[in-house]
């Protein structure tokens, strides 16, 4: 049962500590893992913001901050952070080669019996499985940014992973809150297959001057109720992830429609990655989320 073991989360970063609020907050007795112990401070400073709005906007209690905040504990040392770990949850860059690094590790250290999973929005769980010795073990555990508030947790089954493993998610995903829909393993999955083509769309519309940055994305936020346009989810995803996974697509299907627009291209090289570098589509206050003005594409 996942319920008498630990969750070990691999990654401090955005996704990381996310996935350790939504477990600690849930009950469950979780360890963060990171080879920067600063990086691990920064996710506990951050999960503690985050319980803070909750409470502000009555969706948790200090009382629920205290007793998820002592649910959490840091590690530097993976040996340490996944001992007795009943499922391990890593949310690393998306970088296919770390990826398949950080798993062989797992699999020497964790527990025999735990459940390896993935946070990757696009790498195949196949292939990840396949440096293991634990293949029907291995899954894709699939959470939305920001972890605490997207409902969705997309799960997807390996060649080889057992349907114990799935259903064993499955419910644990709803003991979170969330809503689970299960996938195979295909480049993509589904919330990429279809998202990121559609945001590739968008950068071509911008490229070849068919509108703007804030007509293409009101178009799509009033004519199709998107919450909010591709151009500017883009640059809350990261350029840089956006052209990750479409070059997963484009060399998993082979298929030409997937090929990143030369000028998502060009802005990746350029380092305007969005949110995360201040500029991209758009301007961003520093430090933050807060979109300043339009940027000087029109």
């Amino acid at each position: 049962m996942i319920q008498s073991g630990g969750i070990s989360v691999i990654g401090a970063g955005t996704m990381g500590n996310g996935i350790a609020h939504v477990f600690a907050q849930a009950g469950f007795k979780v360890t963060i893992v990171d080879l920067s112990l600063a990086q691990l401070d920064k996710a506990v400073a951050n999960i503690t913001k985050n319980f803070d709005r909750q409470i502000a906007k009555g969706t948790a209690t200090e009382e629920q901050k205290k007793t998820a905040l002592s649910n959490i504990t840091i590690e530097t040392n993976i040996i340490e952070g996944v001992k007795d770990a009943a499922l391990v949850i890593e949310a690393a860059t998306e970088n296919s080669e770390l990826k398949l690094n950080i798993f062989e590790q797992l699999d020497s250290y964790a527990p025999k019996e735990a459940i390896l999973a993935t946070n990757t929005s696009s790498i195949s769980i196949t292939k990840i499985a396949a440096v293991t010795n634990r293949a029907s073990k291995v899954i894709g555990m699939h959470f939305m940014n920001p972890v605490p508030v997207m409902k969705l947790v997309e799960i997807i089954n390996g060649y080889a992973t057992s349907k114990e493993v799935t259903d064993t998610i499955v419910e644990l995903s709803k003991q979170l809150g969330k809503i689970p829909c299960v996938v195979n393993d295909y480049p993509g999955f589904i919330a990429n297959r279809i998202l990121m083509p559609m945001i590739n769309e968008a950068v071509y519309s911008l490229y070849e001057g068919v509108a703007g940055v804030e007509e293409i994305d009101t178009v799509m936020k009033l004519g199709m109720a998107h919450p909010m346009g591709p151009l500017q989810l883009a640059d809350f995803i990261g350029l840089d992830v956006c052209l990750s996974i479409l070059k997963v697509l484009h060399d998993g299907f082979g298929n030409p429609k997937y090929a990143a627009c030369p000028l998502l291209v060009n802005m990746v090289t350029a380092g305007k990655l969005g949110v995360k570098s201040g500029e991209g589509f758009y301007t961003y206050a520093a430090g933050s989320k807060e979109l300043v003005v339009s940027s000087r594409f029109k």
